[in-house]
């Protein structure tokens, strides 16, 4: 009967995959990934390949920057209708289609225009793909949230990250391959197919239905305070919202100074390329989806806020990897497990934080709070640059650098304990979880 019931509650954990708003944020992250990876990746080769000095070629990362300023616009995204085509389709698929369509044609201007002929409009060009991206990025969170359910978030956060790395695979492989056979043209000119997935899932489960939003009047004052002003006043309105933000801010900070070294660290101990590319980014990927599943039963079984008070530690425990690793030195298996775990604790905190920060939007606000969320969480940590990590690797040693990487982590756990025991982590419908030491009725 034990075993019965176990197998039970594991169906029940693995069956929010299959239901449609989860694998309808399977087809968003597909198109999320498209347009980021053709700056992020694709663009780098094709720099290389056209004679582009390394100086130059690193600047073009600055195209990614425009997506760490999307809540400046998302306001637009939350209130704003397209002519027409909102009344036919509703204002949410509204919006998808169009920053499709100027995402694609963004793609395709980037495709044609030569790094060699004119290079600075070739970098307007990637910068058009990074707020085409950035804005698609808006509307696609704020679709996905909007079709799930509460008890649907984890798996729906799972499967959006899976859809990512999908559609960032296919697309960074495919424009590969098409580049070699028929040009990058050609390649840039193929990418934009994958947003039919998501159009297709747009169709198939209609506008995402969600409460009225405020009309405080007419005119622009009325508007910029129901579309900017509503929004953070009802988030900066809730009991411990500044402790929240606190969170957001550093949650991540030790891991995204940890990983700003990692290749450096690997190549001082005297890993091969292949080593590398074996363990840290073909295995490394395999955990990374293992954890994103992982994520989403977790999330089910241990409740909101088990799951992400255990993937906080689990972040942390990655990074005393690192210290360990570099006391054992060069060996292959150690950094096998260390890299692994990496990934798979990352695949875990992706899904739990990221159903959390989902759960935190009011659905008057979506894009807008969820767009102000997600660009915080990274904000503290590309504030450090990879010159500053290698100035106390310099100074520190890699063992204590990791250890302080570490230790920047603990304060991201102390103020989510903190959020559990006063009784203000949001819990979803189906789930729930008694905070360590909590007192009854917080």
């Amino acid at each position: 009967m034990a075993s019965l019931a176990r197998n039970r509650s594991l169906t029940a954990a693995i069956r929010p995959y299959f239901e449609a708003g989860p694998l309808g944020a399977l087809a968003l992250g597909m198109a999320s990934g498209t347009p980021y990876t053709m700056i992020a990746a694709t663009l780098t080769t094709r720099l290389a390949e056209s004679g582009i000095d390394k100086k130059s070629v690193t600047a073009f990362g600055l195209a990614l920057l425009v997506y760490s300023f999307k809540p400046l616009w998302a306001p637009v995204i939350d209130r704003g209708r397209i002519p027409v085509l909102a009344g036919l389709i509703g204002q949410r698929r509204a919006w998808l289609v169009v920053c499709m369509a100027i995402a694609s044609a963004a793609i395709a201007w980037l495709g044609v225009a030569d790094p060699n002929a004119d290079l600075a409009m070739f970098a307007a060009a990637a910068v058009a793909v990074g707020f085409a991206g950035a804005t698609l990025d808006i509307v696609i969170d704020a679709i996905r949230i909007e079709w799930l359910r509460e008890d649907q978030m984890g798996a729906g956060s799972g499967m959006t990250q899976y859809g990512w790395r999908l559609g960032a695979y296919l697309v960074g492989a495919g424009a590969l391959l098409i580049a070699t056979r028929a040009g990058w043209a050609s390649a840039y000119l193929v990418a934009p197919l994958l947003f039919l997935p998501a159009l297709l899932a747009a169709a198939m489960l209609g506008e995402p239905t969600r409460p009225p939003a405020p009309r405080s009047g007419r005119g622009f004052g009325a508007a910029v305070r129901d579309a900017i002003v509503a929004p953070l006043a009802d988030f900066l309105g809730r009991k411990g919202a500044l402790v929240v933000l606190a969170f957001v801010l550093v949650h991540k900070l030790g891991d995204t100074v940890c990983q700003l070294s990692v290749r450096l660290f690997y190549n001082d101990l005297g890993f091969s390329k292949d080593e590398v590319a074996f363990y840290d980014v073909s295995l490394g990927l395999f955990g990374m989806l293992g954890g994103i599943f992982v994520g989403g039963i977790l999330y089910k079984r241990l409740g909101l806020a088990g799951s992400v008070l255990l993937s906080l530690v689990l972040m942390a425990a990655t990074n005393a990897g690192y210290a360990l690793l570099a006391v054992i030195g060069h060996d292959v298996a150690a950094l096998a497990a260390v890299q692994g775990f990496e990934n798979f604790a990352s695949g875990i905190g992706g899904v739990t934080i990221g159903a959390w920060l989902a759960l935190l939007c009011d659905r008057r606000f979506t894009a807008t709070q969820f767009a102000l969320l997600s660009s915080a969480a990274a904000i503290l940590g590309r504030a450090f640059s990879s010159g500053t990590a290698g100035a106390l690797i310099e100074t520190m040693g890699y063992v204590d650098f990791y250890w302080l990487t570490t230790a920047l982590a603990l304060p991201g756990i102390l103020i989510f304990l903190w959020l559990w025991r006063a009784g203000l982590v949001v819990a979803d419908d189906t789930v729930t979880a008694t905070a360590p030491g909590a007192a009854t009725g917080v």
